[in-house]
């Protein structure tokens, strides 16, 4: 921080879709760094920093209900967002369509491809999507899309392993769920995951929340490929 608000205000006005965003963020810019929020001078000396001790005291220590809140919704969405199954999905996609019937090492190899091509493009549509659609229907629509794709995926393979012939229906069955699996955690689950926690928190707090993501993000994923 080097107190020169002039300057940043004036870069503010140039990124912000309008005056009214450039002054809240320029307000709450102000705040963060321990800046009176009605100085209107060009330049002042620099608060001195005391380190993010105290930050972290507010967000794991002291937090009030707020906070809390936002700790509990970005650990909560993080832990599920691995806690899904996806891992399992993508990379025992191949152990997957093989238990449903397919033999042939070009079709699993063509059933793969397929998967990661799916991801792909859902992946690329959520950006189209995610500021134009909301995040919360976004996530909303993607997680009850997974929930029937991994209920059509257990039906077909239970009925592909206690069936006595091979059954087309619940082959086809395990390929559309398992694509649609991937899709829908894609378009909704995946990118909301990492754009939600770095929006809720309030400035001065931003960093230091978004940084407990990181943890519980690799943390479950590690342990849902060790279970798995």
């Amino acid at each position: 921080m080097r107190g020169r608000l002039g300057e940043a205000k004036r870069i503010l006005l140039k990124v912000s879709n309008s005056k009214e965003e450039a002054q809240i963020r320029f307000r709450d810019i102000k705040l963060a760094a321990g800046i009176d929020e009605d100085c209107n001078k060009d330049s002042v000396k620099p608060p001195t920093s005391t380190g993010s001790g105290g930050m972290w005291k507010e967000l794991l220590l002291r937090p009030n209900p707020a906070v809390r809140w936002m700790l509990l919704a970005t650990i909560g969405i993080h832990f599920f967002e691995h806690a899904t199954g996806i891992e399992a999905v993508m990379l025992s996609s191949p152990r997957i369509l093989k238990k449903a019937g397919v033999t042939s090492k070009d079709k699993l190899l063509l059933g793969t491809i397929g998967v990661g091509l799916t991801k792909m493009t859902f992946m690329a549509s959520s950006t189209l999507l995610i500021d134009r659609v909301g995040r919360r229907p976004l996530l909303l629509t993607s997680t009850a899309g997974m929930i029937a794709a991994l209920t059509g995926l257990g039906i077909g393979l239970t009925n592909v392993e206690n069936a006595k012939e091979k059954s087309l229906w619940a082959l086809g069955l395990c390929f559309v769920s398992t694509y649609t699996f991937v899709a829908f955690f894609n378009i909704g689950v995946a990118p909301v995951t990492w754009v939600y926690p770095a929006e809720i928190f309030p400035l001065k707090l931003r960093a230091q929340g978004a940084s407990i993501r990181v943890p519980v993000n690799r943390g479950t994923n590690g342990g849902a490929l060790y279970l798995g």
